[in-house]
């Protein structure tokens, strides 16, 4: 009797078994006020899901909103500078 296998290799990759390395941690690090922010807004707009939005509401998403921007900004100009390397 003959069986019949498969002949090729795993497909699945191996698992995630590392520490995040000091530059990644170091890149988190450096977007954690975007993420902070973001995870703000995401909060004002779980608070609104299941009741009428009210005034408040509106306010507290429009200024999480705004934080949110001026974050991405200031990261986006840290990132320029430190990219750009002077000559502009």
């Amino acid at each position: 009797m003959r069986y019949i296998a498969t002949v090729q290799t795993v497909v699945t990759a191996a698992p995630f078994d590392r520490e995040p390395t000091a530059a990644e941690l170091s890149a988190i690090e450096e977007e954690m006020p975007v993420i902070t922010a973001e995870v703000e807004l995401l909060d004002a707009q779980i608070m609104t899901l299941d009741r009428p939005a009210t005034e408040l509401d509106g306010r507290r998403i429009r200024r999480a909103r705004n934080r949110v921007m001026a974050a991405r900004r200031d990261l986006s100009n840290r990132a320029g500078v430190a990219l750009s390397g002077g000559a502009a």
